[in-house]
């Protein structure tokens, strides 16, 4: 039965990548189509499907018998994420061109080392490597060199001279860097180290520009000044707005409401229950501002009764277990305030369910890898196994409960310190200003 049959039978529109025991395998639907190439009949195949840790996509390839012409593209069929994000990659072995790459048409992926850049729509969204980019930037600038030859000659001994350079990279005789800047946030580059931190990897989230929301297509809101009530009456209310799922995008509803947590400050708490497909989530974000200081967390995991621990962790706070040699980086899982058991088992299902670990995606070491490190942390759930949990927040705006308060806790070591420059970079803090306006806009005056 084809992707939209199974809809139609009641299964969902969108299909989960790699069907469990019992469940078929999604399958494509098959349209005749015209082919571009030679203006005969070709086969499209279309398959809606949903990938874990990912967004639903819509990935669609075109074949010709006639020609042999074909092609394939990957659109996001999911809603357009909060934030963009930009992935910076150290191309250091021919490994790193082997990493898998989801780029959405609306993604800029650029070179700085050979000042090269390929803008957003200039190409349509895929599921290829760091490598495969590489090679259609090639075929592009390859495409019209006959016609430049006999037109303009020195244009084209220019550009013969950068594809020999982009062909070089392949060899990765020499490091270079590969960026990915989607403002959408729909693309994603590859962690073949994981749960492991990637060392060579960087992922920042940002706030949309004015320019890219418009290239998206949408309006950012504008805030009310005169509809926002005190804060003293949200204290004792449940804010609701409408929204969407990000499960199955269907219209649901977000309930928020401001929490003081005992020994701490002041947090909003977000949670949507979709009443179309039951899913629910919930998210935590600090109600006040960046503090002066970044705050270490460390818990000597030693009893099981240290998983019902409660803990806030924001979406600027990295988690480490360096028994396991693991390491969350900021923004995964987003804000949290749950229990130590609680976030393990999130960091549990979010390593099971990364797209790279299932099906033709996976290799046998990684998953027998990934397998080995899903038992550990089974073990410190179930109190086998003694560890250190780390929570480093260069905002300073987590918490990790303490049983004895007011007391000191015996295994529990709370360390503040000054934010480096890469940690005020990270959190956009080097490029804010908040003082002497008045003053300056008086002197332009």
């Amino acid at each position: 039965m084809s992707a939209l049959g199974a809809a139609a039978a009641g299964g969902g529109l969108f299909r989960p990548l790699g069907a469990a025991d019992g469940e078929e395998e999604p399958q494509p639907d098959e349209i005749e189509s015209l082919c571009m190439a030679c203006l005969r009949r070709g086969t499209t195949r279309l398959l809606l499907t949903r990938i874990p840790f990912f967004r639903e996509v819509l990935v669609s390839s075109f074949a010709c018998d006639s020609c042999g012409w074909s092609n394939a593209e990957v659109q996001s069929a999911g809603r357009i994420q909060e934030l963009g994000v930009r992935y910076t990659l150290a191309v250091l072995t021919k490994q790193d061109m082997n990493r898998e790459v989801v780029k959405t048409d609306c993604a800029t992926a650029r070179i700085p080392e050979l000042e090269f850049e390929i803008p957003a729509f200039s190409q349509k969204g895929a599921l290829t490597t760091i490598e495969g980019i590489i090679d259609r930037a090639v075929t592009g600038l390859e495409q019209d060199q006959p016609v430049r030859r006999e037109t303009d000659p020195g244009v084209a001994r220019k550009i013969d001279e950068f594809i020999s350079k982009l062909k070089q990279l392949k060899e990765v005789e020499e490091a270079f860097t590969f960026v990915l800047d989607d403002p959408s946030g729909n693309s994603f580059v590859e962690n073949p180290h994981a749960p492991q931190r990637d060392e060579g990897l960087v992922v920042a989230h940002y706030k949309r520009s004015a320019e890219q929301a418009a290239m998206l297509g949408i309006e950012e809101e504008e805030s009310d000044e005169k509809s926002v009530e005190p804060v003293d009456d949200l204290r004792n209310e449940v804010l609701q707005f409408n929204t969407n799922c990000p499960e199955c995008n269907a219209p649901a509803k977000t309930n928020m409401k401001l929490v003081q947590i005992p020994h701490f400050k002041e947090v909003v708490i977000m949670a949507t229950n979709c009443e179309a497909c039951g899913h629910r989530t919930n998210e935590v974000k600090s109600g006040g501002a960046i503090e002066p200081l970044g705050t270490k967390i460390t818990l000597h995991v030693t009893d099981p009764s240290d998983m019902t621990r409660d803990l806030l962790k924001s979406e600027t706070c990295r988690v480490e277990i360096p028994e396991l040699e693991f390491e969350l980086g900021m923004g995964a899982l987003g804000g949290k305030f749950t229990t130590l058991e609680g976030l393990l088992k999130d960091i549990q299902t979010l390593v099971e369910k990364n797209p790279f670990t299932l099906g033709d995606s996976c290799t046998p070491g990684r998953a027998e890898k990934l397998s080995a490190f899903s038992r550990k942390l089974q073990q410190i759930l179930d109190g086998q196994l003694q560890v250190h949990f780390v929570m480093d927040d260069p905002a300073g705006n987590s918490y990790l409960q303490n049983v004895y308060a007011p007391e000191e806790d015996p295994e529990l070591r709370v360390e503040c310190y000054k934010r480096s420059f890469e940690h005020n970079e990270e959190l956009g803090l080097n490029d804010m200003r908040t003082e002497d306006y008045e003053t300056e806009a008086s002197s332009e005056q």
